[in-house]
């Protein structure tokens, strides 16, 4: 609004200058979740390796892992949303007024809904209040610190115990205490790439402010009705090579493309592109940490990627002496 009301009046672009918007004040569908779905995202990429699994001795895949999570605000609510349907158990979340623990899991939605209510995760009735030292030293698969930087450093990262850790928040790790950890056999998934989903999602507002059009709004109707004009001619052929005697033979969609044949809706839009970014940029990581034979240094890999790109553009733009 300031923007708009001093130096960018005379600008149509004025509502690109900032993101993270209400929908109707040209915001996009998908950025509230987007930095817990990037956190996903990022952490489906790397369990779903064999590779990097092996080097810490953890099982490929979802199923039987189980997570802590610092912080239930935004991005670790959302964080424990997507890690449940894929199929991981949380055991124990860290809030700054009190941790809960359970072993045998935590009802994400049940404790979303109770801390809505209430204000705050102490007192849930599906788990027990945390007594402990700290929640981040307990035995778990997944650590995910989403809430403040350096929460671990060099005099407590020999007490963590997790396989994998998913930097949410911005910097939760010392270099010192990631020394700690990679030598103790623990993955660390880099802050400057898992939790990039929300500045990504960020960067989609920008251009469909840009574009002033939202995203498959000029396709929509198209995408239906070729999707109706394909079921039509499936039908015309069966009935042309069998015959109508017993009637029409219909084709009925099957509900996932029923849901998919007016074509994709912005969010879908939206959650495809930072699934694809995610996922691009972990394969990058990886192709790197192996050719550099980093072993589970993706964090040194992840700067080697971002440097390369900024010397390959600067080399380029001739601002560079080879």
């Amino acid at each position: 609004d300031t923007f708009a009301n001093t130096i960018g009046y005379q600008n149509m672009n004025a509502s690109a200058c900032i993101t993270g918007k209400p929908i109707n004040q040209g915001g996009i569908h998908g950025r509230t979740s987007a930095t817990g779905r990037g956190v996903f995202h990022g952490l489906d990429n790397f369990i779903k390796e064999p590779v990097f699994m092996n080097m810490i001795g953890a099982e490929v895949g979802w199923a039987g892992k189980d997570y802590i999570v610092q912080g239930f605000g935004n991005v670790g609510l959302h964080t424990c949303r997507y890690l449940t349907r894929a199929g991981a158990t949380c055991i124990g979340i860290a809030e700054w007024d009190g941790s809960i623990f359970n072993p045998n899991g935590i009802e994400i939605k049940a404790l979303e809904d109770y801390k809505i209510e209430h204000g705050t995760i102490v007192g849930f009735p599906g788990a027990e209040p945390y007594t402990g030292e700290n929640l981040m030293f307990e035995a778990c698969d997944i650590l995910v610190p989403a809430a403040m930087e350096k929460v671990i450093h060099k005099e407590n990262a020999h007490k963590i115990k997790a396989k994998i850790i998913g930097e949410a928040a911005n910097g939760p790790i010392t270099p010192a205490g990631d020394k700690i950890l990679q030598e103790n056999g623990c993955l660390i998934i880099p802050d400057m790439y898992i939790n990039a989903g929300g500045v990504t999602v960020s960067y989609f507002e920008w251009l469909k402010n840009l574009n002033h059009v939202s995203y498959g709004r000029l396709t929509f109707k198209y995408e239906r009705e070729s999707n109706y004009h394909l079921l039509e001619s499936v039908q015309n052929s069966l009935e042309k090579r069998f015959g109508r005697v017993g009637g029409p033979i219909p084709v009925t969609p099957s509900e996932e493309f029923s849901a998919r044949m007016s074509g994709a809706s912005e969010k879908d839009i939206v959650h495809s592109g930072l699934d694809y970014s995610m996922e691009r940029t972990a394969k990058g990581i990886m192709q790197t940490a192996q050719q550099m034979n980093l072993g589970i240094d993706l964090r040194t890999a992840a700067y080697v990627n971002s440097i390369s790109k900024i010397f390959t553009t600067y080399r380029s733009a001739g601002l560079t002496y080879n």
